[in-house]
């Protein structure tokens, strides 16, 4: 086992840290010394921390019970010590280790070691686990045999306090009283070894290996057996020559004032670093010498001891024993009456007062902490006070003291020593004074706590004050959660902090408290997600059913600080639809002060700044991808419908001086962008110019073509036929009349043109009398002729105009037949001409001229139009006019084009027309 250990140790990589290379070092040595020990079975060793016992044979070891967890010593004594040993000398010296360890379990007294597990014996060792120890004395005044090197650096440059060599001084004696009255022994070797120190700084009796009990019966003179030192044993063996009383070599004889003796010499070693006050080294005959020069105490040099003690000293090192005080005379010299030893005893006796005297020193307590040593106070204290925790009435007394000694402490300190003892009192509710000092003192635990211990502990602390009832706790409490919030996780802070928060300000009665809710949200504002803030804190603000100023003041504050922090901010669809609805109405509350008032309106003018702001770059934004799409477009060739809007009889008047009352009405929205639904689809001034003379216009040349068809249409087709009109804006046809009507339009006889036009006021009616074919023929090139010799010969006059054609007369379609008719901006249709030298366009259709029942029959015009590719027929142009939709012209044309020269038709003119 030892061999697979070392292997063990020399595989460990040289990287490794000192603390694991010490871990695995103690853990190797105990496994070493307590192989198949049974107190292994219990108790688990984990670091070698002092030696004690005489001779300093024995191993401390800091340790812990198994099942329980609780802190324990573990004390091991090493067979192999004795291996150079003779077998009687070696079975002599196990047998007075046995011998004191049975003797210690027995005894139970506070200033005794206390035993958790007895004598355990394998072959190699033995061991026994006590009560946690932190060293022995022999350790504190400088001798390290047998201990831990390097020591553990609690137990370096260690030094001992005045109130705790007065304490401990005390504690010996009463402990030495126990004995000696009580149980009847005489301990008979009190030295620096056999007293150890717990974790609390008591001082405890070790080592009754050559302890003595009296022998007679309790009427008789108490008789002590007396032992002689031999000198050829081993000096572990025999009691140490440097402590024990002069008696032993001069008179043989052993009585409790030889405790007293060694007693006194450990006094003059506290002050003179350890030393005694002769040196024997062991030696029998040096020891009996330096006892004859003790029968003159005054010779003695105790100029290092403390003036109050001094005499006392003096009178335990008396050679005499009857001279020397006894163990309780000692323990009540004035030399204890101190403050600080008082205090230390109070709390060693605390379990003998009632409540009333407990809180009554409780109370004096914080007074007397400032003047306690500080490792008194963390590791002899506060212990103490924990164990009046049990009783839940007594912790508002204690607790002030123990976060006292906290605020004192280091970080190490206080996580080592003080929290853990806090952490069952931040779970109890009762008495409510616990949660309230807790509360106070709140900066102190967050800064000292680590982060894990506030997550677990202090946070659920926070949670329950949240929900007491008191109105100081909860007040406390929201001011102190801003500083924590930075630890609360995402979920923890949605789910478990603000639903109380937000719970706490509904339904509080108390404006402060509801005020300090807000307050704190405010303050946690940074810690919180935007959405967050925007989907459960905005809602949550709306539902405060108060107005009291200061509520209206922390509200504001809540949405400036979400508005200006650089990782919250505020949307302008949130500040436009929700926020500035909500804080208007609370900007006119009569509890306003102007003061109040002007910071509300500020706030409401920033956010409107700012919606005004951002949506402006928005709308820029947007407009410049129009911009773009419109450049775009232009670029691109494309085929545009004419879709020019009907002009209205008002449109006449634009240019004119007088004003209607609604063009009034419509300057009034010019700067509101409302052009396009008032005064003609937002045209402007020069646009309605334009259309005004492109109306005037086109009722001109509406005017001619009309009176030049009237001229050519014979004047017997003025009866109305039964048919219907498909040129009659009010015809209604199906799918199966439309197809039967282009079939009779393309096969029905062409009437002859006559040339005697009809009055202006008269209609012209749609032909539909059958002819031969052989009459079209013979009729056509004649009427044709006889019309435009007609028209021609007819001298232009002021009255003269021509009659709207018979089913074109919305359309505004124009021959050009007339040399005064003006050429229209765009037309509906494409252009076709008659002349060369004469563009034909379609202009914007005039609104009064009324539609006529009569259609004209366009047929006789069909032969006119060239061949390949053979166009539509007129009567089919006519009639899909008012279906179709107008197509635009490719690129506009002139406003004002200047008229082609007119000249009269030649035969040869005429000719060339009909061929």
């Amino acid at each position: 086992m030892e061999s697979m250990l070392n292997k063990l140790r020399s595989s460990m990589s040289s990287a490794a840290t000192s603390a694991v290379s010490n871990a695995v070092q103690i853990a190797s040595q105990v496994s070493n010394y307590l192989p198949g020990n049974p107190v292994t079975r219990e108790f688990e060793a984990t670091a070698h921390v002092a030696s004690a016992g005489p001779g300093l044979v024995w191993k401390v070891y800091k340790g812990h019970k198994k099942s329980t967890k609780q802190d324990a010593a573990i004390f091991v004594f090493e067979k192999r010590i004795l291996d150079r040993w003779d077998k009687q000398e070696r079975e002599a010296m196990l047998d007075r280790l046995r011998k004191g360890v049975s003797q210690l379990t027995r005894l139970r007294h506070p200033q005794v070691l206390t035993v958790q597990h007895p004598l355990e014996e394998s072959r190699d060792t033995l061991a026994f686990a006590t009560e946690p120890v932190f060293a022995s004395l022999a350790n504190v005044l400088g001798n390290t045999d047998s201990a831990p090197s390097p020591l553990p650096p609690p137990l370096q440059d260690y030094n001992l306090y005045d109130v705790e060599i007065k304490y401990g001084l005390m504690q010996v004696s009463e402990g030495l009283a126990f004995l000696h009255n009580s149980v009847k022994i005489v301990h008979r070797n009190i030295c620096p070894e056999n007293i150890v120190l717990n974790h609390q700084g008591a001082w405890k009796l070790f080592g009754f290996d050559f302890c003595v009990a009296n022998q007679s019966p309790p009427d008789q003179q108490p008789f002590w057996p007396f032992e002689e030192y031999v000198p050829n044993r081993q000096t572990i063996c025999q009691p140490t020559l440097d402590y024990l009383a002069p008696e032993y070599a001069l008179t043989h004889t052993l009585d409790p004032a030889a405790d007293l003796f060694s007693l006194g010499v450990v006094t003059h070693a506290l002050f003179n670093s350890g030393r005694p006050i002769f040196q024997n080294h062991q030696d029998f005959v040096t020891f009996k010498r330096n006892c004859c020069e003790l029968k003159n105490t005054n010779t003695l040099q105790l100029s290092s001891i403390p003036e109050g003690v001094r005499e006392e000293v003096r009178l335990l090192l008396h050679a005499t024993p009857q001279l020397r005080p006894d163990a309780l005379q000692f323990s009540k010299i004035s030399y204890f009456e101190d403050v600080g030893v008082k205090t230390l005893n109070y709390l060693d006796q605390m379990f003998q007062w009632d409540n009333m005297q407990k809180s009554q020193f409780y109370k004096s307590l914080p007074q007397i902490i400032p003047q306690l040593p500080h490792r008194v106070c963390v590791l002899r204290v506060v212990p103490s006070l924990m164990q009046e925790c049990v009783n839940t009435t007594m912790v508002p007394f204690v607790l002030p003291v123990i976060l006292l000694v906290s605020e004192r402490a280091s970080r190490e300190e206080y996580v080592e020593h003080i929290l853990p003892h806090l952490k069952p009192i931040m779970k109890m509710t009762d008495p409510p004074q616990i949660m309230l000092q807790l509360m106070q003192k709140m900066e102190l635990l967050l800064g000292k706590t680590p982060p894990e211990d506030v997550r677990g502990d202090v946070l659920p602390l926070l949670y329950r004050a949240l929900e007491c009832d008191m109105q100081q706790i909860q007040e406390l409490c929201l001011s102190v959660i801003p500083s924590c919030a930075a630890l609360v996780e995402s979920h923890a802070m949605k789910n478990a902090l603000l639903p109380k928060i937000k719970k706490l300000c509904l339904a509080t009665g108390y404006l402060s408290v509801r005020v300090n809710c807000l307050v704190c949200v405010g303050k946690i504002l940074e810690h919180l997600d935007r959405w967050l803030v925007m989907d459960d804190i905005f809602p949550f603000l709306e539902q405060i059913p108060s107005r009291e100023s200061p509520v209206i003041m922390a509200i504001v504050g809540i949405f400036k600080v979400a508005m200006t922090h650089k990782k919250l901010g505020i949307s302008k669809e949130v500040l436009a639809t929700r926020v500035l609805p909500f804080l208007f109405p609370l900007s006119i509350e009569n509890s306003l002060t102007p003061t109040q008032h002007s910071a509300v309106m500020s706030l409401i003018k920033e956010m409107t700044e700012k919606v005004e702001a951002e949506h402006r770059v928005k709308l820029e934004q947007l407009n410049s991808i129009k911009d773009e799409q419109k450049a775009l477009q232009m670029a691109m060739p494309t085929s545009l419908a004419s879709g020019s809007t009907p002009g209205t009889a008002s449109t006449a008047a634009v240019n004119g001086s007088v004003v209607s009352p609604a063009e009034a009405a419509t300057d009034m929205f010019a700067g509101l962008g409302l052009n396009q639904f008032a005064g003609g689809g937002g045209s402007s001034a020069s646009q309605k110019s334009a259309m005004s003379s492109s109306s005037s216009s086109s009722a001109a040349a509406a005017a001619a073509a009309a009176a030049a068809t009237a001229a050519a249409a014979p004047a017997g087709n003025k009866t109305q036929q039964p048919k219907t009109d498909v040129t009659s804006p009010t015809a209604s046809l199906s799918m199966q009349d439309k197809h039967r009507m282009m079939k009779e339009q393309g096969l029905q006889k062409q009437p002859p043109l006559l040339p005697s036009p009809p009055p202006p006021s008269s209609t012209i009616t749609k032909n539909t009398q059958p002819s031969s074919s052989s009459s079209q023929t013979s009729n056509l090139t004649s009427s044709l002729i006889t019309s435009n010799l007609s028209l021609i010969a007819s001298p232009p006059g002021p009255h003269q105009h021509t009659a709207p054609m018979a089913g074109l007369g919305n359309t505004g379609l124009s021959y050009g037949m007339r040399p005064n008719l003006t050429q229209q901006p765009l037309g509906t249709m494409n252009s076709w001409a008659t002349s060369p030298t004469q563009p034909q366009s379609w202009t914007s259709p005039m609104p009064h001229l009324q539609p006529q029942p009569m259609s004209l029959n366009l047929g006789a015009f069909d032969n006119l139009l060239p061949s390949q590719p053979r166009p539509p027929s007129m009567n089919q142009m006519a009639s899909n006019f008012k279906s179709a939709p107008m197509l635009a012209p490719l690129r506009p044309m002139n406003a004002t084009p200047v008229p082609a020269p007119v000249r009269p038709l030649t035969s040869s003119d005429i000719n060339d027309l009909l061929s």
